[in-house]
């Protein structure tokens, strides 16, 4: 079966994903719309989005806003360290980030729910790696938060990660949060 773990941000979760090996290799189910529903995590995605990355290519921390996506992160080949960041305003974890290392051998995923920027780095010589989202692709609602932020310190595991320009020119939180780009807190928002 399926386990939903909680990590130290409510809302943000760890799957564990059973996986069937034998001599052949293995199997396993990335989602299944009965055995993956728990708590936190939701019932439907509308879009599956797959990238391929070399090592030390950094993606984020990237966010919509509106049209907030909640993203179930898997890799399928190779391992990343992954981060979410809270980002939504009046949050009691406003600013605050969890970041977790996972790899296609383990099967492990993430589910970063809405109103969070996300990003991860390749940490081997390439990933594979797929995300279930709950809302679709907005090019005018696509937004980045800069990944070495020294308000967040993040310790990203690659010192000269490989950056997009969106990526590398990205604002901090705080010049987001002064433009009125972030998501705000509602009342009815994980762990709340």
């Amino acid at each position: 079966m399926f386990a939903v773990r909680p990590t130290a941000l409510p809302g943000v979760l760890l799957v564990d994903v059973p996986i069937y090996r034998d001599d052949r290799g293995h199997f396993l189910e990335l989602w299944h719309c009965e055995k993956s529903t728990g708590p936190g995590l939701p019932e439907r995605f509308v879009q599956d989005n797959v990238s391929w990355s070399r090592r030390g290519v950094l993606r984020g921390l990237h966010f919509q806003e509106p049209h907030a996506q909640g993203k179930l992160v898997s890799v399928l080949q190779g391992s990343i360290y992954d981060v979410a960041v809270d980002i939504r305003v009046g949050s009691p974890t406003f600013g605050r980030w969890v970041g977790v290392a996972l790899d296609a051998a383990s099967g492990q995923q993430i589910y970063i729910p809405e109103g969070f920027a996300h990003g991860f780095v390749v940490t081997s010589d390439s990933a594979l790696v797929l995300y279930k989202c709950t809302e679709t692709y907005h090019p005018g609602a696509e937004a980045s938060l800069l990944w070495s932020d020294p308000e967040l310190a993040i310790p990203w595991p690659v010192a000269d990660p490989v950056l997009s320009a969106k990526d590398g020119a990205a604002p901090g939180l705080a010049a987001l949060r002064t433009a009125g780009r972030l998501p705000r807190y509602p009342a009815s928002a994980p762990g709340a």
